[in-house]
């Protein structure tokens, strides 16, 4: 006979994890009667932690058993009849941001990592075993361990205002591990498992809206904020009493599991396989527990999520990830270097020098962002006017989505204005340009409009890769001069590399970083060094692959010894993402900057000039060179090809140098703002933790300057 999750857990001693309660903020499950119009009695739990909703509910060790003890205390007395129901639910606006991963480190040991896993099981799996029907009111942020209370509970609700709701586990390098790799395929089908168990979480971590959850069917009722706990007692009554019939369109007994699945499970791995190369961990253990929950019972399932969890929660890329975590979500909000906000000064007009796509996209963020009036300008009312129909076209997709109703598309579009006078910048506060990357053309477009904008007025360049202090150099206020470096698409990309001259004053500084977050950007400091951090590590790493090939080494070889990092993409995909002319471009800017660190060939600008330079198969991953590009390349390589062993080992050992050399010029204040800056602007991996934890992990920084970026090295528990 099958056993219980009771009975499963039951002689688990969960003593060795007793330490890691210490220092926890303890979200506590206090226990109040309602009886419902039929007179029957649910016993209501609330997770509170005693902080505003600034601090979210989360579940410790502590937690975790002290929901256990309320739950076994509540099953004696379903026993007893005196309560006919369970509810559980969470303080104001939320449940549960799932696991308390603060303290993580100090889990010691994979056995104590299996222990937090099983524990969680134990706890969970009570909610099911009551021996009374189960009802979870998600009246807000559901997350994770959140979500899974209520995939564990016999029936859900969702309030309509709930701020998002997901089983983000992959994005941070480990699984569900609570029952929702098992339980979520069981109740919404495969398809939608897949969604949110991976697709979502590689998708910058999605999540979903409440509505989204009840059309998958992982809740079955949704209620609006002003009564939602009210009508969720009244509909869980109705339940009871039979008067209310939950219809699921995925009953167990209605999900196809032969053909279906397998089916399914099959095009993801090809998706992940194309995606993400083989590197990362998380993803493919998650597809594992996910194909083997189409069989097997539900303790069985769990036991799986416990090997599963405390594999990866003691390696290395779960590390990485925590670290990564941390810094996209404290770094990031407080950046380093960023003067005093009360020195910035007030942005009521922008004007955008450039009319071409860039422009154009700035022009659409800051008119969103700020909705004040945004000037563009450039040599000929036909490039202005192409960039003002580009402008209006995106605020009427935004508004055939629902994104945004009639008048505030209207407003918007109003606040647009292109023209090739100039006179018109003279009341805008933040100008930007969005010309071609040249010096001669960035200064000649900025000495002209300081002679008629204001004299506190702010002057921000978009370059990528030039000195801002030479591009500055002909002002008469070089002191307003800061750079805003973007990252391509503008709208999605959430960095912004602010760089700061000799001659930066505090106050463009500090409206740079004002304007920066008003945009919803996280901005890092930069000093005015050649290539900032983004483009100078991405130009080492496109200066190795462009190297290897230049000596003989063939396409597909270079593309796949890049794969062991990680990358979101090969190099060459993200040179013909980028464009090859402006890769050549910052390949020229680097190896003149440091002729004898970086690398860049003649040839690299011929190739640039062609239409079609690499072919792509049907998953859009590189698979060889053009026709075209082949006869350019032609006598221009070498006949010493370097092995993927070697290419990779180059790539490795020139990033831990340049880290290096980076961090003693003061480029950064520190190793962790590098590692921001190539997660947020580059894509690099969680699973690396950007950069610096990898080159320790792998030697090249031993190798290198015979030391670590990181003391101790960034690693698993049992690394």
């Amino acid at each position: 006979m099958a056993k219980t999750v009771a009975e499963q857990y039951a002689d688990v001693d969960f003593s060795p994890i007793q330490a890691l309660t210490e220092g926890e903020v303890i979200t506590r499950s206090t226990v109040r009667d309602v009886r419902l119009p039929s007179g029957k009695v649910l016993a209501l739990i609330t997770l509170d932690n005693g902080r505003d909703h600034t601090r979210p509910n989360t579940l410790g060790p502590a937690t975790m058993m002290q929901l256990g003890q309320t739950l076994d205390a509540l099953k004696v007395r379903a026993g007893a009849g005196e309560i006919q129901a369970v509810g559980i639910t969470g303080k104001q606006y939320i449940l549960a941001a799932g696991a308390d991963l603060s303290d993580i480190s100090r889990v010691g040991s994979k056995a104590n990592a299996k222990l937090i896993a099983q524990l969680g099981h134990k706890v969970f799996g009570q909610l099911d075993e009551l021996g009374v029907p189960t009802f979870a009111f998600v009246n807000g942020l559901a997350l994770g361990g959140g979500l899974e209370i209520a995939l564990n509970s016999t029936y859900r609700t969702v309030d309509a205002s709930a701020a998002a709701i997901a089983l983000p586990e992959v994005f941070l390098g480990i699984i569900p591990g609570w029952g929702g790799a098992y339980l979520l395929p069981n109740l919404i089908g495969i398809e939608n498992a897949l969604e949110v168990v991976i697709s979502n979480p590689l998708k910058q971590n999605r999540m979903l809206k409440p509505q989204q959850a009840f059309d998958y069917g992982i809740v079955d009722a949704i209620f609006p904020a002003a009564n939602y706990l009210e009508n969720s007692l009244a509909w869980a009554d109705g339940v009871l009493s039979g008067t209310v019939k939950v219809h699921r369109k995925n009953e167990p007994g209605k999900i196809e599991r032969l053909t279906k699945w397998p089916i399914a499970i099959k095009m993801a791995r090809g998706m992940l396989e194309s995606r993400i190369g083989s590197v990362p961990k998380s993803p493919y253990a998650a597809l594992e527990l996910l194909d083997k929950a189409k069989g097997g019972t539900k303790a069985e399932g769990f036991a799986r999520e416990d090997e599963a969890l405390a594999e990866l929660v003691t390696g290395d890329q779960f590390a990485a990830s925590m670290y990564a975590f941390d810094l996209v979500q404290k770094r990031a909000k407080r950046p380093v270097g960023a003067p005093d906000r009360q020195l910035a000064k007030k942005v009521t007009k922008v004007g955008i020098i450039g009319a071409g796509l860039m422009a154009s996209q700035f022009a659409l963020l800051f008119v969103r962002k700020f909705q004040v009036p945004v000037l563009i300008t450039d040599l000929d009312q036909a490039r202005v006017d192409k960039g003002v129909a580009y402008i209006h076209d995106e605020i009427g997709k935004l508004e055939a989505k629902g994104r945004l109703d009639a008048d505030a598309a209207n407003k918007l579009r109003a606040l647009v204005t292109g023209t090739t006078d100039k006179s018109l910048y003279a009341d805008c506060d933040f100008v930007i340009e969005a010309v071609f990357e040249e010096v001669g053309v960035k200064q000649a477009v900025f000495g002209e409009i300081e002679k008629i904008i204001a004299e506190d007025a702010i002057l921000a360049t978009n370059t990528s890769s030039l000195s801002v202090a030479r591009i500055g150099e002909k002002l008469e206020h070089p002191e307003r001069l800061v750079g805003f470096h973007f990252f391509n698409p503008v709208a999605v990309m959430p960095l912004i590399e602010i760089v700061k001259t000799p001659q930066t004053s505090d106050a463009a500084l500090s409206t740079a970083f004002v304007v920066a977050k008003g945009l919803g950007k996280n901005a890092v400091l930069t000093a005015d060094a050649p290539g900032f951090v983004v483009n100078r590590l991405l130009a080492k790493v496109m200066g190795e692959a462009a190297r290897a090939v230049y000596e003989g080494t063939p396409l597909l070889t270079v593309e796949k010894a890049f794969a062991p990092i990680g990358l979101p993409m090969t190099p060459f995909a993200l040179i013909d993402l980028v464009g090859w002319k402006v890769a050549a471009h910052v390949q020229d800017t680097m190896s003149l900057a440091f002729p004898d660190r970086f690398y860049a060939n003649a040839n690299f600008h011929e190739l640039a000039e062609l239409e079609e330079i690499v072919e792509k198969d049907k998953s859009g991953r590189v698979s060889g060179w053009s026709k075209a590009a082949e006869k350019v390349l032609k006598g221009a390589v070498g006949s010493t090809p370097a092995s993927e062993e070697e290419i990779l080992r180059r790539v490795q050992d020139g990033l831990a140098q340049e880290i290096r050399i980076m961090l003693d010029e003061g480029v950064v204040p520190e190793v962790e703002d590098i590692d921001l800056c190539l997660i947020l602007g580059a894509g690099w991996p969680f699973i690396d933790g950007g950069a610096s934890p990898y080159l320790d992990r792998e030697g090249a920084s031993e190798r290198v300057f015979g030391g670590t970026f990181h003391d101790p090295k960034i690693v698993g528990i049992e690394g």
